[in-house]
């Protein structure tokens, strides 16, 4: 029986990935590694609109190799902390929700750059580039105040009938696949090293997030305040059974904005034609 956490399985996928782009020397120019920390923020059934809604803190690790000066494929590591609630965000104060989730997510993703760019480079020293890919991330939503709320059932997933069977939907899983696109600038500071901002979206394949997705379970009147999986299903006790508590036609999205420092290493033998061909003329 496997008992990794998630967490241990990202960090190890995130070690396999840095080793494949290690060993593909063959045609490859340049390996680069190095941090990256930033905000990020969540949108969602708690903040269905607003950009850059209560920012926290992220940061992360990445490699990216370089096959040329147009294309490039990087594998980066984020974790951060998302959080959004009712009261703040202003959406539906009626509703009471609110929630914080740890994140922790690899990203693959594809780069092009618009102009011909090597960090290195007095002459090709700056571009835009977009940017997408794949993910997969772990995330642990919790209250406010720090409750785990997965195993509480918030929308019913625990409910069992009179025979002790579960009635309620399938619990949720906290693994899951997002497409990450995003824009922004490199830019070589000398003759290894190169700063990067970026903007990163990611489309997620789950509504959960924020442990927010259908309706609620319960009559508000008949809720046991001293019950955690009650109180936190409906924290005003002022709706009924079935009424909409989320919206199951629309995934969560979670973003992040920041820069990165990387550190180049040459992956060939150097080559003065090749290096004068890329500008490298520091």
């Amino acid at each position: 029986m496997n008992n990794k956490s998630p967490l241990k399985k990202i960090v190890a996928a995130f070690i396999f990935v840095f080793f494949c782009i290690s060993v593909l020397q063959t045609g490859a120019q340049t390996l680069e590694v190095g941090l990256h920390g930033g905000v990020s923020y969540y949108i969602g059934d708690i903040n269905p609109a607003k950009q850059f809604n209560q920012i926290t803190p992220a940061y992360g690790v990445l490699a990216r190799y370089s096959r040329g000066m147009r294309w490039s494929f990087r594998a980066v590591f984020t974790s951060t902390e998302l959080t959004a609630d009712d009261a703040t965000v202003g959406s539906n104060t009626a509703r009471g929700l609110g929630f914080k989730s740890t994140v922790n997510d690899l990203s693959v993703l594809a780069e092009f750059n618009f102009f011909d760019y090597f960090t290195g480079s007095k002459r090709d020293y700056v571009t835009p580039f977009i940017f997408a890919g794949i993910s997969g991330f772990q995330f642990t939503p919790r209250s406010i105040d720090g409750t785990p709320l997965r195993p509480l059932g918030t929308e019913g997933q625990y409910t069992n009938n009179a025979d002790g069977e579960r009635i309620g939907p399938k619990p949720y899983n906290q693994f899951a696949f997002s497409i990450p696109f995003g824009l922004g600038v490199k830019y070589s500071l000398g003759k290894r090293v190169g700063l990067t901002v970026e903007w990163r979206m990611h489309k997620t394949f789950t509504d959960y997030l924020d442990d927010v997705s259908t309706n609620y379970y319960l009559d508000g009147s008949t809720i046991d305040p001293a019950n955690d999986a009650q109180i936190f299903s409906d924290p005003t006790q002022t709706h009924l059974a079935g009424m909409h508590r989320g919206n199951k036609n629309t995934n969560d999205w979670f973003s992040y904005a920041g820069v990165s420092l990387t550190y180049k290493f040459n992956l060939q033998k150097r080559n003065n034609c090749n290096d004068f061909n890329q500008g490298n003329i520091w």
